[in-house]
């Protein structure tokens, strides 16, 4: 496959990079100010994420769009423009886009009721800014007629090990018995690649140990 990755610089695109190249995709790498140390092959190039008409550009003959922005501290009352912009762009050329989001959306388990963004154990004030950006992002995205999928990781997302492994669901934050909901940024993007692979059809998703 041919595939784009927007936001290539952060944490999960350029671990979304890494394993795309490794399983053998043509991958461009779309960054923004920060240019990403990437593998051989890999086409970089600078652009905007807000930039439709460029993004389209883009998008243009790629099988699929990994959106993997992040907004700078400060700017999160931007993320749902920002993503609706990229699906703007998707629309105009028919890509696929699988959205990074955020676990705010989700449910939390055994409280069907309650969304991780009411949460206070995996939403403290300190985050719950970027975290309701999240939520309206999903919103964007159910708005969009562009063939998308939302992936929302799990309430603890950072650097560690690929494993390769880890448990799928769709709308209800993944955890353990004790709570803990968590998984590398490493095999986050493993789901990634695995659900541009092998689609399950299923419009918002999450992943966790």
């Amino acid at each position: 496959m041919r595939i784009v990755v927007v936001g290539a610089a952060g944490m999960v695109g350029s671990r979304v990079v890494s394993e795309a190249v490794n399983r053998g995709h043509g991958l461009v790498a779309v960054f923004r100010r920060t240019r990403p140390v990437s593998p051989p092959g890999v086409v970089l190039v600078e652009g905007d994420a807000d930039d439709s008409g460029r993004m389209a550009g883009l998008f243009d003959g790629a099988d699929a769009v990994v959106a993997a922005t992040r907004p700078v501290p400060g700017r999160e009352h931007t993320v749902a423009a920002t993503t609706t912009a990229l699906l703007d762009a998707a629309a105009k050329t028919g890509t696929r886009v699988l959205v990074v989001g955020g676990a705010s959306p989700l449910r939390v388990p055994n409280d069907p009721g309650l969304l991780v963004l009411d949460s206070p154990r995996y939403v403290p004030p300190e985050i719950r800014t970027i975290a309701a950006a999240s939520a309206a992002q999903l919103d964007a995205c159910l708005a969009h007629p562009a063939r998308w999928v939302y992936l929302s990781p799990p309430a603890l997302l950072e650097p560690g090990t690929r494993t390769g492994e880890y448990r799928r669901g769709t709308t209800t934050l993944i955890a353990d018995a004790d709570g803990t909901s968590r998984i590398s940024a490493e095999d986050l993007a493993v789901a990634v690649l695995d659900e541009l692979e092998n689609p399950c059809g299923d419009r918002h998703l999450t992943v966790g140990y």
